[in-house]
């Protein structure tokens, strides 16, 4: 009697036969190989990998790196980042402190004429420029008792300076002052025998305890000279 295989069981058959198949040619090309690597000279440049390589001479020459165009064009700072930079150099160089009057020091801190004299006077010609001896603020600027005109600064250290006798004041209440600054010029304003400048330094809270300026500026570098009175 005549026996009858379903498809469906020929089909798997099939499949099988042909998995079988490939398993059995892939363990025979991982056999070869194994075979070959177990043959080979491992001294053998390129015997382990099957890949060339380069003879000795290609080998020893020197191995040049690859600079892409871009690196190779000239750099160009921007002009924003070259005025900065030129800025904070400017601002690093600047002097500080600087000596307010051009005129020579006359008269130094202490008693004078039986009365604390609690600054110093620099003689000047009238109408000569007063500069800002630090960097600071204006926290007053007109008339005011002894003084005829004066301007009173917040200093960078914390300190007031105090600038009086002036002809005309070009600054105003609130405006920040750099060292150099021209703020007023020389007068003869007040209880003054002659043009000059007279400039104090306050230190403490409120109007401060007047110091002498000789040694505070000292310490800041600022060498103003020797009194002449």
């Amino acid at each position: 009697m005549p026996v009858t295989v379903p498809l469906s069981g020929l089909r798997g058959a099939a499949r099988y036969r042909t998995a079988a198949t490939r398993a059995l040619a892939v363990t025979a090309v991982v056999g070869a190989s194994l075979t070959a690597l177990a043959a080979a000279d491992p001294h053998e440049p390129g015997a382990l990998t099957g890949y060339p390589v380069a003879n000795a001479a290609e080998s020893d020459a020197p191995f040049t790196a690859f600079t892409p165009r871009e690196a190779q064009m000239p750099q160009v700072v921007p002009q924003q980042v070259l005025d900065f930079l030129n800025g904070l150099h400017a601002e690093q160089a600047r002097p500080k402190t600087v000596r307010p009057s051009d005129g020579p020091l006359s008269s130094g801190f202490g008693m004078r004429w039986g009365a604390m004299h609690a600054g110093i006077d620099f003689a000047g010609a009238f109408g000569s420029p007063i500069r800002a001896v630090t960097d600071g603020t204006v926290i007053e600027a007109g008339p005011a008792s002894g003084f005829g005109l004066w301007v009173r600064v917040l200093q960078d250290d914390g300190t007031i300076g105090v600038y009086g006798h002036m002809q005309d004041i070009l600054v105003q209440v609130g405006q920040q002052l750099r060292a150099g600054d021209v703020l007023a010029t020389v007068g003869n304003r007040g209880y003054s025998t002659g043009p000059h400048l007279h400039y104090e330094v306050h230190q403490g809270e409120g109007q401060g305890t007047p110091i002498d300026p000789l040694p505070w500026l000292a310490a800041r570098g600022m060498n103003v000279g020797i009194p002449t009175d």
